[in-house]
């Protein structure tokens, strides 16, 4: 596969890819060079300059992955990569030290006024009693957002003998105080803290959220640091906090806009600025690239990726057990929507047994894959499965059971619709996939890329004439079961053959005195 490097990333990451694909490096493309070249590529690794909007990814046609060499995701419009059906991945881990110690570091910047105290002495000045700074042992530190970066920050602050207090809505008393966090509302912070640092991604609930009304409520004398992303803070009002002796001090490493050539930061005076320098070390440089280039290689090679921001985040536990029933149940949603032969308004997934106690999220994006795939033309898999059907209206369902019956587990699909409802349900067994049941038929066959499903009446000699009328086509059959609800009532013939059945042949079939419905069912894929 080919894979597009639009950023420097380290050698040591770019080996990675080599190792297994065709790479380019192409650093420095406009937004039209990209768009024009990017339908050539099957995985793009970008950093955090390069946007990926939906107007490139238009024009990415075989993309399968993106991987961002970073924490944040903002430069890669996720809703139209989750469209289009592109996984993407990041690296949070990578640079979390450094973010961490850079955020310290601005901190110990701010309250010794080291910055302008160096640009005094260039200047040839001694003015020692201009820069009386303060300690920030004992002093109130206030972090908002308490992921991996916000947690080493506390460990460090700790060290430092702070007092510290954070928020995170996902985050429990019981984990923050682990880290030596006392848990608060995002307003105590405000009023309370000596120091307020930001580790939180930029969307539409944190652009701006310290600004005017919340700059108001500081604390007299409180130092304000970012090195999460530009536009948490609203920079106008946190120059103005400045100018006016409401906020001490400001270190900012990430801009609303970057560069930042006209922010009123540039000019606000006690300000430490640097160029975005959170994830830029020799190690965390490294971290990172192997991070997203090893995701990059899982997913063009099939397998999960441990940081896809828009795919469900499963447990290595997880992934084992739910691996194998992944292709029997897009096969199942592929046999339900031909045998169902209507559209399908409604899908209910029922898992059962063993495989209930496990995230079931991507068995369904599965069996959504197998019934829309051939209901569109777009491209459809497991990332953007959910988003197409919630387009086109498709309700769906999901049930878990730890009651398989006599099956270790059972994953079972209900279609509804217009014309009534199909269910199909299958497991595995012996390590291979086994259909199990058709509408109230239970049966145990192997699903093959092509098989001939009748349901006739019971009576001697159909089944022979169907099977000859298929081997004066030439057309071969490896395997047969047959369900029935009663003797002589309606039967369900299952064929595997190994060639097409013909148009002329199956409505042959069809016109059987006996027959009362033929389906022909592709239950492979054509990827």
């Amino acid at each position: 596969m080919k894979i597009l490097v639009a950023e420097p990333l380290a050698k040591q990451g770019i080996e990675i890819l080599r190792a297994h694909h065709e790479v380019d490096e192409k650093i420095g493309l406009s937004p039209e060079e990209l768009a024009a070249i990017i339908g050539e590529y099957d995985a793009l690794l970008v950093r955090s300059q390069v946007k990926v909007t939906a107007e490139i990814l238009a024009h990415a046609t075989r993309m399968i992955v993106i991987g961002r060499a970073g924490v944040g995701v903002d430069n890669v419009d996720l809703e139209a990569a989750t469209k289009a059906g592109i996984v993407v991945v990041n690296a949070p881990t990578g640079n979390t030290i450094s973010a961490a110690e850079q955020t310290i570091a601005l901190m110990l910047a701010l309250a010794r006024k080291t910055a302008a105290a160096d640009a005094s002495m260039r200047r040839g000045e001694w003015k020692r009693s201009s820069f009386t700074g303060v300690e920030l042992r004992g002093r109130t530190l206030g972090i908002i957002g308490l992921g991996k970066i916000g947690q080493a920050v506390a460990d460090r602050a700790r060290g430092l003998e702070m007092n510290i207090i954070g928020y995170d809505p996902f985050v429990t008393a019981d984990q923050a105080a682990l880290h030596g966090i006392n848990l608060v509302d995002v307003e105590t912070i405000i009023e309370k803290a000596d120091v307020i640092t930001v580790h939180v991604p930029l969307n539409k609930a944190t652009r701006g959220m310290i600004g005017p009304d919340q700059i108001a409520k500081l604390k007299p004398g409180v130092m304000l640091v970012n090195v999460a992303r530009g536009g948490v803070y609203d920079e106008a009002a946190v120059a103005a906090g400045l100018v006016e002796g409401k906020i001490t001090g400001a270190a900012f490493d990430v801009y609303e806009t970057e560069p930042p050539v006209d922010s009123p930061l540039l000019t606000a005076p006690n300000t430490v600025l640097t160029p975005h320098l959170g994830a830029l070390t020799a190690e965390a440089q490294l971290r990172v690239a192997e991070e997203a280039c090893e995701q990059v290689i899982d997913v063009l090679a099939g397998r999960s990726a441990r940081y896809a921001v828009n795919a469900p985040l499963l447990t290595p536990e997880t992934a084992r057990a739910i691996a194998p029933y992944l292709p029997l149940t897009e096969t199942l949603g592929r046999i339900g929507a031909q045998y169902f032969r209507s559209a399908v308004k409604a899908l209910t997934v029922d898992v059962a047994g063993d495989l209930a106690n496990y995230d079931a999220s991507q068995l369904t994006a599965a069996a959504l894959r197998g019934i829309l795939e051939n209901a569109t033309s777009e491209r459809v898999n497991l990332i953007n499965a959910g988003f197409l059907a919630k387009s086109r209206g498709l309700t769906v369902n999901e049930r878990k059971t730890n009651d398989a019956g006599t099956f270790a587990s059972l994953v079972t699909l209900t279609l509804e619709g217009d014309t009534g409802k199909a269910v199909v349900a299958g497991t595995i067994a012996n390590g291979e996939p086994r259909l199990v049941r058709i509408d109230d038929n239970w049966l145990d066959m192997a699903p093959t890329p092509l098989m001939l499903v009748t349901r006739h009446q019971d009576k001697p000699g159909t089944m022979g004439r169907i099977g000859l009328m298929l081997g004066e086509a030439d057309v071969n059959i490896s395997a047969m079961h047959l369900a029935r609800t009663a003797a002589r009532q309606d039967a369900l013939m299952l064929l595997a053959v190994d060639d097409e059945v013909p148009d002329a042949v199956a409505a042959a079939i069809r016109n059987h005195p006996a027959v009362l419905d033929v389906w022909v069912i592709r239950a492979a894929t054509d990827r």
